[in-house]
């Protein structure tokens, strides 16, 4: 019993690596841009005189981007390391939102946004196979909290922050994004500079895991599921429905917020469940293990989700955002670090990771094109109800696969590669190869 507390002290007090913290800083600067432009695009598409659908198609463009570019964002990421790719995808990102701003109708908004979409998977990708060989075993769920919650932090103030811009205009938040992009890629760019030239120095020869591999894993089937509904529900519907819905339902309520105002608000209250979830949920999961809290937030999320879009008091309506969030704080980063309990330190993640972002990005697509179609043929509620109970499915398919930390103890597992045949019953375990300093 001592030893066991023993390592869970070192757990905690083993530090998250300087290069990590620095990805954790540009998320932060990421996020607050992103949140700023999330309660305005929707309402920017509306003002090209696009229907519910139209707008919903603006998010799915980029979701589709995402999609047909993550396998070659995880080739790119594993053949130029992983900051070069964060850097080049980060900017190209930042010149999207620049020719956003600058749209002169619908098209150019749909096909400024999709290109968005192909620096948002490159990044996105990179970043997740940075913190897959950087992040020590013992602490991931630690880290993908600190990493998610950075995220979080700046989409609370970012929503707000977006809402007050619009009286200035539509196209105003989508410049301050695009500078805040610039900024993200120079911390990168400056202060990643010794690990960058070590790892140019030390090239990585670790072999990538292969996809039929990982596939062969029921966990990993688990998760693309999960980041399936949660790209649905948190990337797709919450970005493109949610803003309308707050905009539409609570216009002209006598409320001390206008439609506007509300859908903000909204963000911001989901990003609130979100953030007061993360900080627990990631530590439990490297002691409890990933599989309980996933289902939890899943079933959480999807409770949530299902009945907001009937509630026609904001008071409700808010509260239920404050739910759906913490339901998704739960599982975003135990779902992170079970797809990276999978990969280990030993093999390179790209093609892994490239995969598990491109089942959010199918349902960040289908998500807002299917809901919209249901808001337009039945209403919001319907539309809602859908969404939770694809959060629903997915917490079905975790019920059914393996604990990823293995063994569950204190510490977390004591090996970076899981065994090859899943199993509820542990093999024999190797020693932990040390983390990789870079």
């Amino acid at each position: 019993m001592a030893r066991t507390r023993n390592t869970g002290q070192e757990r905690e007090r083993l530090p998250i690596p300087r290069e990590i913290k620095v990805l954790i800083v540009a998320a932060f600067v990421i996020a607050i841009g992103f949140g700023i432009i999330a309660p305005v695009l929707p309402q920017y598409a509306q003002s090209f005189n696009a229907s519910a659908t139209a707008v919903s198609a603006v998010v799915s463009a980029f979701g589709l981007t995402r999609l047909l570019f993550a396998p070659f964002s995880g080739r790119l990421t594993s053949r130029f390391g992983e900051t070069p790719a964060y850097m080049a995808g980060v900017l190209v990102v930042s010149l999207s939102m620049f020719l956003i701003a600058f749209s002169q109708d619908y098209w150019q908004l749909l096909v400024f946004r999709a290109l968005g979409g192909i620096g948002s998977t490159l990044f996105t990708v990179s970043a997740m196979a940075f913190l897959a060989r950087k992040a020590p075993p013992s602490i991931r769920g630690r880290v993908s909290g600190a990493y998610a919650s950075a995220f979080l932090i700046g989409n609370i103030a970012g929503p707000v922050v977006g809402s007050v811009l619009a009286v200035f205009g539509y196209r105003v938040p989508f410049l301050i994004y695009g500078t805040a992009l610039v900024v993200a890629a120079g911390l990168v760019f400056f202060l990643l500079r010794d690990s960058r030239l070590a790892d140019r120095g030390k090239p990585d020869t670790r072999p990538d895991m292969k996809l039929a591999e990982a596939w062969e894993r029921p966990a990993f089937r688990a998760a693309l599921t999960s980041f399936f509904a949660n790209g649905w529900a948190t990337f797709g519907v919450r970005n493109s429905l949610t803003p309308l819905l707050a905009a539409t339902a609570f216009t002209g309520t006598a409320f001390w917020l206008d439609g506007p105002q509300i859908a903000g608000a909204a963000l911001s209250l989901f990003a609130v469940g979100n953030i007061a979830a993360v900080t627990f949920s990631s530590r439990l999961s490297d002691v409890h293990g990933r599989k309980p809290l996933i289902i939890i937030g899943l079933l959480v999320a999807a409770a949530g989700t299902a009945v907001i879009g009937w509630m026609d008091n904001p008071w409700l309506f808010l509260a239920l955002c404050v739910v759906a969030g913490a339901g998704t704080g739960t599982l975003n980063a135990p779902q992170q670090a079970a797809v990276a309990d999978i990969v280990g330190q030993e093999r390179k993640a790209g093609p892994v990771m490239s995969t598990a972002q491109m089942a959010s990005d199918l349902g960040a697509i289908s998500g807002p094109l299917i809901a919209g179609l249901v808001v337009d043929a039945a209403g919001f509620g319907w539309a809602f109800l859908l969404t939770g109970g694809i959060l629903a499915v997915g917490a079905i398919s975790w019920a059914f696969a393996p604990e990823t930390n293995l063994p569950v103890v204190p510490g977390g597992p004591r090996t970076g590669v899981l065994p090859k045949v899943s199993s509820r019953v542990s093999p024999p375990e190797r020693p932990a190869p040390p983390p990789d300093a870079g």
